[in-house]
Parts: C-alpha cells; sequence; structure tokens
C-alpha cells in the first residue's frame, strides 16, 4: 500500500502524525470493505480558496467544502496485477481546522473521519440517497471506532 501526501497550505501542519493517522484510516477502511490492500491513494492538503476552486471546476459548486474525493473509476480495479491508484482525496486544512473547532474536538479526529468519508468515495460509496447515506455513515462509524477514535 502506498499513501503519497502532498501538503499545498500553510494554515496546518502536517506531520509524521498526521500522516500514520491517514494510512491507518485508508487501511482500516480497506479492510472493512474486505479490499486488498495492494492500492495507491494520493492525499492533498489545500486551503478553502484552492478547494472552492476545485468544487466549481469539477462539481459545478462555487463554494468551499471540507473534502473531495476523486476516485479513478476504473472497472475491476481490485483485481489488476499491479498496484492500482484508487484516488486522489483533497482535504481543506482550513475547514477541517474550522468544523473541529465546531464540533468541539481535535483537527486529528476531523482530518481522520474526512480521509473515512472520502475513502469510501474512493472504494465506490456514496449518500446520494438515504439508504446509500446510512450504509456509508455505518461504515465511517465502524472504522473510527475500531481505530479508537469514536468511543
Amino acid at each position: 500500500m502506498q499513501i503519497v501526501i502532498e501538503n499545498c497550505q500553510d494554515k496546518f501542519k502536517i506531520d509524521s502524525n498526521i500522516a500514520k493517522l491517514i494510512e491507518k484510516v485508508a487501511i482500516e477502511c480497506m479492510k472493512v470493505d474486505n479490499k486488498s490492500l495492494n492500492y495507491e491513494v494520493s492525499v492533498t492538503f489545500v486551503d478553502d480558496e484552492e478547494i472552492r476552486a476545485l468544487n466549481k471546476v469539477y462539481r459545478n459548486i462555487d463554494s468551499s467544502t471540507d473534502v473531495l474525493s476523486f476516485p479513478m473509476g476504473e472497472e475491476d480495479i481490485f483485481d489488476v496485477p499491479y498496484t492500482p491508484l484508487l484516488g486522489d482525496i483533497v482535504i481543506s486544512a482550513e475547514t477541517a481546522q474550522r468544523q473541529a473547532r465546531e464540533f468541539g474536538h481535535s483537527v486529528e479526529r476531523e482530518i481522520a473521519y474526512l480521509t473515512a468519508h472520502s475513502m469510501f468515495h474512493l472504494i465506490g460509496y456514496d449518500h446520494i440517497n438515504e439508504g446509500d447515506k446510512a450504509i456509508m455513515r455505518e461504515k465511517e462509524k465502524l472504522v473510527m471506532r475500531n481505530l479508537g477514535i469514536f468511543k
């Protein structure tokens, strides 16, 4: 498994502890969904201005958001003989900090949750309708409980 982390913002320090946390969350998401760990994911941290621009270009929504997921979308990605690129995760460090304050928990916990949320998008889950949303939320919560982040 390979996770490539790029920090393209200066609002929050992305240190080795954050990198290890992202790796743990990504691995646990794959285990919870019975997927191989033979994959690559890129995680990029940006500021609100950059995520707003990406959200406008890729989703036609002119506002910032907390996380964007860009799955590769290849058929049978889990059955290829090489390490496939599962997709890209883009997290707004600014929004993660703000949401952590609003919810009364740490930025690390918020980043862990955003990573889990985005990983399940990369795997193929969505939350457009309530049934799918409930399935995705339960998987996110299971990952967070398994890692001791949620009690």
